[in-house]
């Protein structure tokens, strides 16, 4: 059947004159060659990457490798078994 852009294309065939469509490809083709247009094409790199940047920092501060010394010492003096009743 047709796919999106073949649908698009009918579409404006049917709604524009031919001197409206040369008009459009015209400024299509301006936006495509200028990349500080202010309208730009639609960034595929998004749709490829959707979650790329998207995060959050942890607000928690790094456990240093002293913390982690001085808690395993602590275990083993109170004989931490690691278990909760």
């Amino acid at each position: 059947m047709y796919n999106s852009v073949s649908k698009f294309i009918l579409w404006i065939c049917k709604k524009f004159t031919r001197d409206q469509i040369e008009k459009i490809i015209a400024g299509l083709i301006a936006i495509l060659k200028d990349p500080n247009a202010e309208f730009q094409p639609k960034d595929t790199f998004k749709e490829d990457h959707p979650n790329y940047r998207n995060f959050e920092v942890d607000p928690k501060v790094p456990i240093k490798q002293k913390d982690v010394e001085n808690l395993k010492s602590f275990k083993k003096k109170r004989h931490f078994s690691g278990k909760t009743s």
